[in-house]
């Protein structure tokens, strides 16, 4: 329900005043007039999609530092068996392994940086653009709304609020 005063919408608790009392989600938490249920929902579920998207690209980074490291390592190895005189098997690790391409053409930075300017920037970018037409730019509000419909009105450890948490939660 909406609150004719203020504009503001009460989130999850119809017919409930939402104002800026500490009980209640901060504004930026609140649902815009006029948006309904399928809408946040919705446009939370593109935000969960790019959240995923999110953990890919750390995946992806932790790819890029752990391929990285390795070549770094091999490359120890190789003058570790060079030292050792095994220069056969050194020379080979260093012409076949060693610097190699990941996939034809490609380092991982060059595939972080695809992945980066093919596909994550655009979505996040769309994702974006859809939360500012449909909700007005606000963030989490599905989460926010399930977070009130889920909490325990005055208990100190379900506040609403960061700053109306009591000390040491």
């Amino acid at each position: 329900m909406t609150d004719e005063r203020t504009g503001d919408r009460a989130a999850g608790r119809p017919g409930e005043d939402s104002g800026d009392r500490p009980d209640r989600p901060d504004r930026a938490h609140r649902r815009p007039p006029g948006v309904d249920d399928a809408t946040v929902e919705a446009v939370g579920k593109v935000t969960e999609a790019l959240e995923a998207t999110e953990r890919a690209r750390g995946h992806l980074y932790s790819f890029h530092q752990m391929t990285g490291r390795s070549d770094l390592l091999l490359g120890e190895a190789v003058e570790l068996l060079r030292e050792a005189g095994h220069t056969g098997e050194a020379e080979l690790l260093e012409t076949e392994a060693l610097g190699r391409n990941v996939i034809p053409g490609h380092w991982t930075f060059q595939i972080v940086e695809g992945y980066d300017s093919h596909y994550y920037k655009p979505f996040a970018r769309l994702e974006e653009l859809v939360r500012d037409r449909l909700t007005g730019g606000l963030k989490h509000l599905y989460e926010a709304e399930m977070k009130e419909a889920r909490r325990t009105h005055g208990h100190p450890a379900h506040t609403a609020r960061p700053d109306t948490a009591p000390p040491g939660d």
